[in-house]
């Protein structure tokens, strides 16, 4: 379900075994870096719909609101965000 006009995910083909952000190492700095500049990058896209700025979030296990279970970001924008969730 989109929460907003722009909203986009980001999935790393080569996760090495992460499912979700509490089981990262320092072994997977290089996945996260990379995931965290995709975002960035589409995040600046205008032709995606994004304006000035974008909301990057990661749902981080059950209680996180994680409901598919392999790491991934969502970048979400095309509008002003509210600061609450």
């Amino acid at each position: 379900n989109p929460l907003a006009p722009a909203h986009i995910l980001v999935i790393p083909k080569d996760r090495n075994g992460l499912t979700n952000l509490r089981q990262a190492t320092a072994e997977h700095t290089d996945i996260l870096g990379r995931l965290l500049v995709a975002a960035g990058e589409i995040a600046k896209d205008e032709s995606l719909g994004f304006g000035d700025g974008a909301r990057i979030v990661i749902n981080d296990g059950p209680d996180g609101g994680q409901e598919v279970m392999h790491l991934h970001v969502h970048v979400v924008g095309g509008r002003k965000m509210e600061p609450t969730f």
